[in-house]
């Protein structure tokens, strides 16, 4: 279960667009990531791995935490909103839900729960659409 400190710690990491640090300190070196029923990504390597890729598409990142967080022993849930602005400045923005198993400190496993049309970007502001 982590403790108050750790989940703080982690959300504001989040919440400053580092999410490949976040991956980095904390998560397992085992843990995975599921995009809803999607097969799982396993491995942290393999997890920073595709995060950075996606940030590197991104110009910018802007990330949310929507309060409260959701605890029960070694389970977490996290809605988050997400903004993404890509490097052709179209956008996407996003609405998911994070629950997470936690083993002491670090996340084990993942599973994000959102619509699949929010992946889609929308043209930049005053594109002819």
């Amino acid at each position: 279960m982590p403790s108050t400190h750790t989940l703080e710690r982690f959300i504001a990491m989040v919440e400053r667009n580092a999410h490949d640090e976040a991956i980095e300190t904390f998560y397992a070196p085992q843990a995975s990531m599921q995009e809803n029923q999607a097969a799982p990504r396993v491995g942290r390597d393999q997890l920073l791995a595709n995060e950075r890729k996606v940030m590197a598409r991104a110009a910018s990142i802007h990330s949310r935490c929507v309060r409260p967080v959701l605890v029960n022993g070694d389970h977490v849930v996290i809605r988050w909103v997400f903004r993404f602005v890509w490097r052709d400045d179209s956008v996407t923005e996003m609405e998911e839900l994070a629950w997470q198993r936690w083993e002491g400190e670090h996340i084990a496993a993942e599973q994000f729960f959102y619509d699949p049309a929010q992946l889609t970007p929308q043209p930049p502001p005053g594109a002819a659409v």
